[in-house]
């Protein structure tokens, strides 16, 4: 792909990420408030100015040529640069004060870090928290977000990482399924039982199959790829299903089952990006969360008020 020597406006690139996402020139105009026409016009303005054909209509909308494929990582590295500026200069560096972004995963984001970040909250009421959940690691160089929750260690190295800890996963069941199916007493018993677990595939998967765990769609009677719907299933009594050991403990009615033989662990991480340490907000998150996660790794009671 050739560009021509003309830089994109913002603008622009904005309505080409947009109408990327959305698959049509509507849809991105609701997502940006902006009109029809003027997400239009900023499309044909990028061909132009880059010489190239972006998108090329279907039965479903817009589709993207190669040429828009191999320009939207470096657009969507441009918004992301953009959104970081934009919370950088939402409050001074020596403030607590401005916007904090946080990036965790389904089961940590939504059981877990709530309790956690209302403390914070209450502490620090003119700092702003956005919360990215998603099992997709976030490219914290990128400044995709300030802080990322993990549950693998940080590779990159101009990266702050603290390592809380490791989580035991461990297979769990509702007292309603087994008052209703019976209690299995060693692996080998779960064969006759209904199982939840994944419909593909995942990082997390081949973690667990990495460290012995044979593990294949066919075993499960129950398949979602969302650990949020998973754990909702094993309290429906739906079946037995894998969950963090601390996260079930906090529910009497979650029955852990043969934890001698059934016992993974899944590190937890807190990262950010190292030229963030000096920003006060942004450390107070950091050092918050911190506390907060050592306390629920290792069964240490509440989350903390800071």
């Amino acid at each position: 792909m050739h560009f021509c020597m003309m830089t994109p406006s913002w603008d622009h690139l904005s309505s080409f990420l947009a109408v990327m996402g959305d698959g049509s020139l509507s849809g991105a105009a609701r997502s940006l408030r902006l009109t029809q026409p003027t997400v239009g016009r900023h499309i044909d303005e990028l061909e132009a100015s880059l010489g190239v054909v972006l998108f090329t209509r279907s039965q479903t909308g817009l589709a993207p040529t190669d040429a828009a494929l191999e320009l939207a990582p470096h657009a969507a590295t441009m918004a992301a640069a953009a959104e970081a500026l934009v919370r950088t200069a939402s409050g001074e560096a020596a403030e607590d004060r401005g916007t904090v972004r946080l990036a965790a995963s389904e089961i940590v984001g939504t059981e877990i870090l709530p309790p956690m970040l209302a403390a914070f909250q209450q502490a620090h009421p003119r700092i702003a928290i956005e919360l990215i959940v998603s099992n997709r690691n976030e490219d914290l160089l990128r400044r995709e977000a300030d802080i990322a929750i993990r549950m693998v260690r940080p590779t990159q190295g101009t990266l702050l990482a603290r390592r809380i800890g490791s989580v035991e996963l461990g297979l769990h069941a509702h007292r309603r399924y087994l008052d209703r199916r019976g209690t299995p007493g060693t692996l080998a018993d779960m064969g006759g039982h209904a199982l939840i677990g994944f419909d593909r595939e995942t990082a997390a998967v081949r973690a667990l199959q990495k460290l012995g765990l044979s593990l294949t769609r066919e075993m499960f009677s129950l398949r979602t790829d969302s650990d949020t719907t998973q754990l909702a299933a094993i309290r429906a009594g739906l079946g037995i299903g894998v969950c963090q050991a601390p996260l079930a403990a906090r529910d009497p009615d979650l029955v852990r089952l043969v934890p001698d033989a059934f016992a993974y662990p899944l590190e937890c991480w807190v990262a950010m990006h190292e030229d963030l340490r000096t920003v006060r907000r942004i450390r107070l998150a950091f050092d918050h969360l911190v506390t907060g996660l050592d306390a629920y790794v290792h069964g240490k009671g509440p989350p903390p008020r800071p």
